[in-house]
């Protein structure tokens, strides 16, 4: 409601007679204004809106390695951009602008890599060459039509002869260049193959005639269909990319894809001046090193420093108290120096589990967020295992990481993400959420947060580790080192463990992680510090306040951040050129 004078009746004719004549300007003026700001949009029901869309679509188009999935979503994306454009930007509250840069970027990127996905998809599609008859089943069984269960039972039969042909033909013919295209052409018959269960389903034993014609056939169809897909999915040979004994397997993208990733993340570097930056912080985290090994007795042999680090390993069974240490460590830090607003309820509800041993197998450190997944070792694993997780997950490299995964780090994000503009989560990006644990870890070295030299090296080995994720992964998708080359450069040049390294590189390229993901750490990390030292250290923003904002914003992406902080004007076409790198006061370049 408008402001209305205490006593004041807004409809008598007399009101000048009853207030000074400043104040009735200053009414007419609230009144005037207030129309102005309420017609200010934001972009939340759109948004909502979006997402609720394309819950919709998937749920509804279900097989989703068809011409009909990839263009109905193809068309969904395009007639969202079409709609964004016909919205007023001018119109647009502050907030509602910065996302209706992101919720383009985001739509753009989006559709992009769905058109990529679609031509992948176009050569493997003959593998489906017979699927006519069996799409045109599954979508009428959407409008409830009755079949005509005689004619289809011959329909079947007919197409599980054409399966077990074309799965004859194709075993005499050359196979597929990669293992990205034999499973991908496996995915595309398992998707057809659970359209067609599911609308069998629907009709057995509600329809008697159905189920009197249709059993056999299906299951003969089913059978066909089932060993189709297992010898599609081992019909390939490693033309493209070979194995190099490393027995991992990814699939480089090259320079031109990952130029486009880099873009859609608003970071206006090359692949190559990326790998330059990091071989620069490298050499510095190598510089510290010396000194944390000179202190400890080591001298200038600061990898034998490492082994001795390695070896504080605690002993089975006493680990998570020592984590639950650690984690309160940190929070008393930040505390004491009045670093960021830590809410009560965050510092309550952390919990913490135990990672089994496959996952190990994976992820041999910790995994965090709200629970903490500790990653130590069983009675099940070897004594080779068992020694290499506990000298990796050692009291001194694990300071590092502790508050990585938890406060400040991703407990502390996730927690208020669910609470500061959480429709932002839409925009999720990697450079935010893990160059904000990686900028932390900058941010306490600083503030010297590491005690001993113990602690030093503990904390330069994961910085270290950070460059080395840019140099290994992007030289990787450059197609300029193998992921073997990759698992020695983490053992000879940061001193991993062996079984830790491989199972670090076959996450980065055989995982679910985007090309992009291992570099988001560092790099968002430095983009967060370089940020910091224009806002903060500049004088124009107090150094908690500008740690508040950072998660009161949400996850999006650094350089659209930086617009919002500074309170710089948001242009409607904005691109990325914000040079962060040369403007970084970073001691260590």
């Amino acid at each position: 409601m408008s402001p209305t004078p205490g006593n004041v009746k807004t409809h008598s004719p007399h009101l000048s007679q009853t207030l000074p004549k400043a104040r009735i300007l200053a009414i007419l003026f609230v009144c005037i204004l207030t129309p102005l700001f309420s017609n200010a949009q934001s972009l939340y029901t759109e948004l909502e809106s979006y997402k609720a869309d394309l819950s919709t679509l998937n749920r509804k188009y279900t097989n989703r390695h068809s011409e009909e999935y990839f263009e109905r979503i193809d068309r969904h994306y395009s007639d969202w951009l079409n709609q964004l454009d016909k919205i007023d930007f001018g119109d647009l509250d502050r907030d509602a602008q910065i996302d209706y840069l992101i919720f383009k970027n985001k739509l753009t990127k989006d559709r992009y890599f769905h058109q990529q996905s679609y031509a992948s998809y176009k050569d493997v599609m003959h593998v489906a060459s017979f699927s006519g008859p069996l799409s045109d089943f599954y979508t009428q069984r959407r409008k409830g039509t009755k079949p005509d269960a005689q004619k289809l039972a011959g329909v079947f039969k007919e197409t599980t002869e054409k399966v077990k042909s074309l799965h004859r033909s194709l075993e005499k013919s050359s196979p597929f260049d990669s293992w990205q295209k034999a499973e991908l052409a496996s995915d595309a018959i398992h998707s057809l193959q659970s359209n067609v269960e599911e609308a069998f389903g629907f009709y057995n034993g509600y329809d008697p005639e159905f189920s009197w014609w249709m059993k056999m056939p299906f299951e003969e169809l089913n059978e066909s269909l089932t060993a189709y897909k297992t010898f599609l999915k081992e019909h390939y040979q490693n033309t493209l990319v070979k194995d190099d004994g490393s027995g991992i397997i990814g699939k480089p993208i090259g320079k031109i894809a990952l130029e486009k990733e880099l873009e859609f993340e608003y970071i206006p570097y090359s692949p190559e001046e990326l790998i330059a930056e990091a071989e620069k912080q490298f050499a510095w985290c190598e510089e510290e090193m010396l000194k944390a090994s000179n202190e400890l007795g080591y001298g200038n042999d600061w990898k034998a420093a490492i082994e001795y680090v390695k070896n504080t390993y605690v002993a089975p069974g006493t680990w998570p108290e020592d984590i639950y240490f650690l984690a309160e460590e940190a929070i008393q830090f930040l505390e004491d120096r009045d670093l960021i607003t830590i809410p009560e309820l965050a510092k309550e509800t952390w919990r913490m589990r135990m990672m089994s041993p496959e996952a190990q197998r994976i992820n041999p450190f910790f995994l965090g967020g709200e629970v903490i997944q500790i990653s130590y070792p069983t009675s099940t694993m070897s004594h080779e295992e068992k020694m290499m997780s506990m000298r990796g997950n050692n009291p001194h490299f694990s300071r590092a990481t502790v508050q990585h995964e938890l406060i400040p780090g991703h407990h502390l994000q996730g927690y208020m993400m669910q609470r500061h503009k959480p429709y932002r989560s839409l925009f999720s990006t990697p450079f935010w959420i893990e160059g904000w644990a990686l900028y932390w870890e900058i941010a306490l070295w600083d503030k010297s947060f590491p005690k001993s030299p113990e602690d030093k090296v503990g904390m330069l080995f994961w910085r270290m580790h950070r460059c080395a994720r840019i140099i290994f992964s992007l030289n990787y998708h450059l197609e300029k080192m193998s992921p073997q080359e990759a698992i020695d450069f983490l053992v000879d040049k940061v001193g991993h463990e062996r079984a830790n390294a491989e199972a670090e590189v076959r996450r980065s390229f055989e995982g679910r992680y985007g090309p992009l993901y291992q570099i988001a750490y560092m790099v968002g990390g430095l983009q967060l510090y370089a940020l910091k030292d224009e806002l903060v250290e500049s004088g124009k923003m107090p150094e908690k306040e500008f740690h508040d904002l950072i998660l009161q914003n949400n996850s999006i992406p650094i350089e659209i951040l930086r617009i919002v902080l500074s309170g710089e004007e948001v242009k409607k076409n904005y691109t990325t050129n914000w040079k962060f790198l040369e403007n970084l006061d970073i001691p260590h370049r």
